[in-house]
């Protein structure tokens, strides 16, 4: 989550919106994003809704504005590659 905070305006110029999602509680996102500086929105899925529909652990995902999925990305963010991403769905 740090390295989307690092490169958030670039996401921004670009018209994404970065969430967080983890099973974390409010209260823990919270402290979180103020210990880091978290500047987007942490979601709490705390029933597990949203990892059942969009499942795998550390993966980051590029929805368009159709709500399609239109990249998946395992693992650490690369942020040059999802800005890449972004870029193909202009």
């Amino acid at each position: 989550m740090l390295a989307f905070q690092a490169d958030l305006a670039a996401f921004e110029d670009q018209g994404a919106q970065v969430l967080g999602v983890s099973g974390d509680t409010v209260e823990t996102h919270r402290r979180f994003a103020e210990q880091h500086g978290i500047r987007f929105p942490l979601i709490a899925d705390i029933d597990g809704t949203i990892a059942r529909n969009y499942p795998g652990g550390r993966v980051t995902y590029v929805i368009d504005r159709a709500g399609i999925v239109r990249h998946v990305m395992k693992g650490m963010p690369d942020n040059g590659r999802l800005l890449e991403a972004l870029k193909s769905l202009e």
